[in-house]
Parts: C-alpha cells; structure tokens; sequence
C-alpha cells in the first residue's frame, strides 16, 4: 500500500490525534510567525526612523581647539575676556551644503536689538529694577542688552520651537529661504497685541550702530513658552520679544554685509554616514578655528527599543522553534510506542523502514500545512499585540534611563579627532519624537520562511524520533 495514502488514512482514523497534533504545531508556528513579523516591523521602523530623523551636524567655532591655542601661546591660563566669537563664512557652509547625503540644512545667526519706534517690548518692573541694580554698580546707564532677540534662521519651520509644537503660526507666512535679503520678520502674539500690530504692518529697530533698520512683519507666531526668571529681568529674554527673521538680517544688523553666520545644521539622509560626511566636510573648513559637532543621539534613542525588540523577536523564533523540535519529537515517539503492532505488521509484510519513517513524515507534514493556515490567519493579530506591547515596555524603559543620565552632572563634549558628539542640549533644529508603534503586517515572504522553518522542525522531530523505528525488530512485535 502507498505510505502517503496510509499516511491519510491513519490522520483521519485517529482525528482526535490529528488534531492534537494540529493544535501543538499552530501554537509552535504562531510563535515563531510572531517572531518573525515583529523583527520585520522593527526593521521597517527602524529603516522610517533613519528617514524621518537621521542625524544632525552641527558647523560651529572650535573652542577646545580656540582654548588650547590660547593657552599653549602663553604658556598660561587664558584671559577669560580674551575669547571671541568667530563668525564662520557663509561660503565654507553651502560647500559643505553640497555634499552627498544632506537630507535638508539650516543657517542659524542671532542678535539682539533696541527699539525705535513703532513697537515696544513686553516688559516687566524686573527689568527696570536690573537696569537700576547695574547702574549702581557703575554699568553705563545708556548700555543695553537689547530689547528684542533676533533669531536669524533659514526657515523657521525647521526651528526646533515651531517643529516641536511650541510655536506656531497664527497669522501670516513662515519665514523661507525666499526671505533672504529682505527685512521680513516674524513676532510673537502678545508682542503684536500690546502694540496692536499685523501682517503686513512696519516698525523700526536699532542695529550695532545704533542706525534705525525697518522691517516687515510677515507673520505672528504663538508661543507657549514662559520663559524663566531670567526673561522677567531682561526684555531680550522674554520668549514674547523674540523675532524671527532670515539670517541675511542678522548680517545687516551686526554690519557682517550677510557673509558669515553664527553656526550651521545639517540634517543628513543616513546616520550611518555621518563619519564619512565629517571626513569630507572636514577637508572644507579650517579645524584649528571650526569643528563639526555631531549629533545622533535622537537616531540612537530610537533605535535602541526597536533593536531590543527585534533581539527579543530572534530569541522567540530560536527558543519556540527548539522547543517545537522537543514537543513534536516527544509526541512523536509516544505515538511510535502506541503503534508498535503496526510498525511490526508492516515491516513483516516487507515494507521498507523508509517508508515508514517516510509514513510518519507525511503525517506530521499535513498536520504542519493545516497549522501554517491558522497561523497565517492569525499572525497580525499575535504579533502586533505582543510587538506593541513590547516596544511600549522598550521605550518606557529607555525614557526613563535617558532622564536618569541626562540629570546627571559632569556630562561633557566627546569625540575625536575634528568632530564632538553633543550629549547633551543639542542644536535647536532638533526634536525627538519616540516610535510609538510598529505597523505588524504578516508578508508573503515571512509565511515562506515560516514553511521553511515548519518544515524543518518537522524534520528534526522524524530524525531525532525515527531511532526507536530503526531498532524494532518485527518479530519480537508480533510475538509480544
């Protein structure tokens, strides 16, 4: 008799058997699918993480190099007042804007100024009892910090307080690259209300040398920062007192004639090419006076969850998949106890001891396809519970450690060579958004992968059995 038609017979002779076995097998398969799909949905959160966040670089002057120049020319500890801000040159930043792998970059230049006329800063007694406290410590009565803080950016929709939340267009347009070379502004709610200004409407305000520049309000913006006890001292501090502006009016205020910048971000494509993008920007600048920060901690704080679960996930499939070889391999040999006379019937009649192993192949194989369609059917289900659930559990915990260590004191810059890693603060065009779910969607490839690893479970489970078949001797059977 053919052992694959034995095979179908004896599956739905003993239906309560079949569908034990059935019920085994799905459980082991749905595991291991959920397994499987969990590390694909990481994978692909991971691979949108990269896309959406990247890493930044920062351009910006080198004050450990600045420091140590300083210090090794004298022989001496550094004059505290002997330290300048060195301007960088706009050209050196869109050179190193044409390099390969730049998702999207930022020019950032700031600047205070005093009122002329047609505003007046939002302001409180504070500050005139500082300015009265500096007077009496000698201060000038005519210097000023400012009343404004002139924030000059390329667009201020990648400014980390309009790209988080904390500000927002009420009125108006956002500055753009479209502003550059005009005097375009953009103030803030409270600021526009107490001087019952709009969009479209002018004032004028001081620059270094003391010249009256108008500008154009382009939009107003609502913040929902309060500032600290600082901003209640100085009107420059108060978040209602700043002004956007494109970094081209910073130039003209500070007399720079638009030629240099304050620093310069760039959001690239691929954190795994930030060292080979560092490498080639650094060919661009002079090191001695600039550096390249890096900074890939968003990248890393979202990676490290998904990476903990798609780790978890591996170690699913390899402990239910060595697990499904021990049960299967268990009720295997239970069931080759139970059909001893069988065995022993068959090899007296002749039959090789292949095919019967290969009988019991065929069994546990059929059983096998049945449990790869319930498990297929309910993969998505299993895996986005338990893969949610674990990402969840992964992002509490990396919350809760990255809030323990940034409280933490004697954080500092690290790095080597020209560039630093900022561990701390960052650069204000970023902003951390956590990967709060994976999308869990079983794939035609995983459900082949699944078959395979059936497949060979299914094997092992015949081989590590298939012992006790080989050493049954038919006489010995029949006779007991």
């Amino acid at each position: 008799m053919n052992y694959i038609k034995r095979a179908l017979q004896n599956l739905w002779a003993k239906k309560g058997r079949s569908i034990l076995m059935i019920a085994v097998f799905s459980a082991i398969l749905i595991f291991i699918l959920a397994g499987l799909t969990i590390r694909s949905g990481a994978e692909l959160a991971t691979t949108n993480a990269k896309k959406s966040v990247g890493a930044t670089v920062t351009l910006s002057q080198n004050r450990e190099a600045m420091f140590k120049q300083s210090s090794d020319s004298e022989n001496s500890r550094p004059e505290p007042g002997s330290f300048e801000q060195t301007p960088i040159n706009l050209s050196d930043a869109e050179k190193i804007a044409k390099l390969a792998n730049i998702k999207t970059y930022s020019f950032e230049a700031s600047t205070s100024a005093d009122k002329s006329s047609g505003i007046t800063p939002i302001s409180s007694d504070s500050e005139e009892t500082a300015a009265s406290e500096a007077e009496g410590k000698g201060v000038p009565a005519g210097m000023s910090q400012g009343n404004f803080q002139i924030k000059g950016v390329s667009q201020s929709s990648a400014y980390s307080d309009f790209s988080a939340g904390t500000a927002s267009i009420v009125e108006g347009e956002a500055i753009t690259a479209d502003d550059e070379g005009t005097n375009n502004v953009l103030i803030e709610q409270s600021l526009a209300e107490s001087n019952d200004l709009s969009v479209g409407d002018t004032f004028k305000i001081k620059d270094t040398d003391d010249k009256d520049v108008e500008v154009t309000i382009k939009g107003i913006y609502k913040t929902s920062s309060s500032g600290d006890s600082m901003s209640a001292r100085f009107n420059f501090m108060n978040p209602a007192n700043t002004v956007f502006s494109s970094y081209t009016l910073v130039s003209t205020l500070t007399g720079s004639e638009g030629e240099t910048i304050d620093s310069a971000v760039y959001t690239l494509d691929d954190p795994k090419e930030m060292d080979s993008f560092v490498k080639q920007a650094n060919k661009l600048i002079d090191t001695d006076t600039f550096s390249l920060e890096t900074n890939d901690q968003m990248y890393q704080q979202m990676l490290q969850p998904l990476n903990n679960v798609s780790s978890f996930a591996k170690n699913i499939v390899i402990l239910v998949a060595t697990a499904g070889v021990i049960i299967l391999t268990l009720i295997i040999m239970l069931s080759i106890r139970e059909r001893k006379y069988e065995v022993g019937v068959l090899l007296s009649l002749g039959e090789s001891r292949l095919k019967v192993i290969s009988q019991f192949f065929v069994e546990i194989f059929v059983c096998m396809i049945f449990a790869l369609g319930i498990a297929a059917a309910s993969g998505n289900v299993v895996g986005n519970a338990v893969g949610n659930q674990l990402l969840n559990q992964q992002t509490t915990s990396q919350s809760i450690d990255g809030n323990t260590r940034n409280a933490g004191p004697g954080q500092a810059l690290s790095g080597n060579g020209g560039s630093r890693s900022r561990q701390i603060g960052g650069n204000p065009f970023t902003q951390i958004e956590e990967v709060k779910e994976m999308n869990i969607a079983v794939k035609p490839t995983e459900i082949l992968n699944l078959a395979g690893i059936g497949l060979g479970i299914s094997l092992f489970s015949i081989v590590l059995s298939s012992a006790g078949i080989l050493r049954l001797n038919p006489k010995k059977i029949l006779i007991s």
